[in-house]
């Protein structure tokens, strides 16, 4: 009766270690069999190991934060990245969405001592996914920005993420992401914004109709498409150039397809205000979000520093803003923009030397 006891303990152990390995192998045949990459949204790089500085921490969750690249700004996204990195000690993943002829050049630059240990993904954005949903002017052709449109795809970018970052390049940050990361959204909202009324942006009038800080400067209010939606035309707009993303709820009220409802309702309506021509971006997001949407710390997005060479805050205040944005015509790498030696205290040297060729090029023309 021992022998069969004995041999009925061994069965039973041999029978749970069957299956403690049946259930790992069926995790892992499902994580490799599961491809969430739609077209224009495939991975190209990642480098997965953690520097050993954020090993040793106790905070291990990853923060996704999104950003694009494109070969004329580049040098603005690996700024914008190197002032978020060096900043924290938290786990940060890039998520870097640029076009595939700057892969090249961008992996070179990451390679960069000083951005050597952070880690990233690079994602090539196919501009045929906004097939039928952009209307692209022949004759300002060069000028049509697709990866402006990254942003509406953050599920697809970042599959497994529960929260995103998404920021601009033309943005340097000057505290802890974390902070910004753990911004408080309300249930059902999916997406954090900084809005234009806060404190710290002033009130851009635009010439023309109404002002860049609310709707009528960005709707085309003369549409009935858009007088059907009910929305106050004097409802204060918000920045969709850094924001946080609640991506359970983004899926679930599925806004990547609201997004594109609205892009491919402006190419046969054209429901956005002529008087901000270059915001092709804003308008759909403020129509989805329109008071759906939580808010961020103004101080986390301290913006309009681009929009003219003057200075438009003081250095106190400067020195204090978490994030500081240069969203206007003057970009810090041109050097004429307000405070553009922030800016160049994060710039990484472009080791292949064809961003110092733009920088002088952009300089000319804000010269002129």
């Amino acid at each position: 009766s021992v022998n069969i006891s004995i041999l009925i303990v061994a069965v039973v152990i041999f029978l749970l270690v069957i299956h403690h390995n049946f259930l790992s192998l069926s995790d892992f045949l499902r994580r490799e069999l599961s491809d969430p990459s739609p077209l224009g949204l495939q991975p190209i790089d990642f480098i997965p190991a953690a520097p050993q500085r954020l090993t040793d921490e106790s905070n291990d969750k990853e923060i996704s934060v999104v950003i694009t690249a494109s070969d004329e700004r580049l040098g603005g996204a690996i700024a914008a990245m190197n002032s978020i990195y060096q900043q924290t000690r938290s786990n940060v993943v890039f998520h870097i969405v640029t076009l595939n002829d700057t892969v090249d050049h961008l992996r070179m630059w990451l390679k960069s001592p000083p951005l050597k240990n952070m880690r990233y993904r690079i994602l090539d954005f196919d501009p045929r996914v906004l097939e039928g949903k952009v209307q692209v002017d022949p004759q300002k052709a060069d000028t049509f920005k697709p990866l402006t449109f990254a942003r509406f795809y953050l599920p697809n970018l970042v599959p497994h993420a529960e929260k995103v970052i998404y920021v601009d390049d033309d943005v340097i940050v000057q505290d802890d992401i974390v902070e910004l990361y753990n911004t408080p959204l309300k249930p059902g909202h999916a997406a954090a914004f900084s809005d234009d009324c806060d404190s710290t942006s002033s009130k851009v009038a635009v010439r023309g109709a109404g002002n860049q800080y609310n709707y009528i400067g960005f709707l085309d209010y003369k549409k009935e498409t858009i007088r059907k939606l009910a929305m106050k035309a004097n409802t204060c707009s918000f920045n969709p150039g850094v924001f946080v993303a609640n991506l359970t709820e983004w899926k679930l009220q599925n806004i990547t397809k609201q997004l594109e409802k609205w892009m491919a309702l402006n190419v046969v309506e054209e429901l956005y205000s002529k008087t901000l021509a270059g915001s092709i971006t804003t308008p759909p997001m403020l129509i989805v979000f329109y008071k759906q949407h939580s808010s961020i710390d103004p101080m986390w997005n301290v913006r309009h520093l681009g929009s003219g060479a003057g200075k438009r805050y003081s250095p106190q205040f400067v020195e204090a803003a978490k994030l500081l944005h240069w969203n206007g015509h003057f970009k810090p790498w041109g050097r004429t923009a307000s405070y553009a030696e922030v800016w160049e205290k994060w710039y990484v040297p472009d080791p292949a030397g064809k961003f110092n060729l733009i920088r002088r090029h952009l300089e000319a023309n804000e010269a002129k």
